[in-house]
């Protein structure tokens, strides 16, 4: 039974940790909307999620906080993949839509819109992550 419960809230964690990347991803684009010679980058939602469920519930929170370092010195500790987070190479960049004279890639229209459904979505894991305590507490409570 632990094992059901605790691959399911680890599936909602890892979404959550992608969604909450990616969103930030999605709000420096807006921010650098006027900044020349930005290109607006996003994470493929799907390919990040099969990868971190691939790699199993086993990387353990010490693991996650490592994949996030960078090792600048062959003394330090290197980070391990897989973690839930998507690393540099999950992070892409977006396609042009219209072309900018300042090389500028960011279309508004297309970023506000992935944002507001980006963060829809999270809110939904939210919520899903929220029903699923409340029925064990129910459970366990007998009410």
């Amino acid at each position: 039974m632990m094992n059901k419960l605790d691959a399911a809230l680890n599936f909602h964690q890892t979404a959550l940790r992608v969604r909450n990347q990616r969103q930030e991803l999605l709000a420096s684009n807006i921010a650098n909307a006027d900044t020349p010679q930005y290109k607006a980058r996003d994470i493929d939602f799907k390919s990040v999620m099969q990868t971190a469920l691939q790699s199993g519930p086993e990387a353990s929170s010490a693991q996650t906080a490592a994949s996030q370092l960078q090792q600048t010195n062959s003394a330090h500790l290197g980070g391990s993949a897989g973690s839930g987070y998507a690393s540099n190479s999950d992070v892409l960049f977006r396609s042009v839509v219209q072309g900018s004279v300042d090389g500028n890639t960011v279309d508004m229209d297309v970023e506000r819109n992935a944002y507001v459904d980006n963060g829809i979505r999270y809110e939904a894991s939210l919520t899903m992550m929220t029903g699923q305590i409340k029925k064990m507490l129910s459970a366990i409570t007998g009410q």
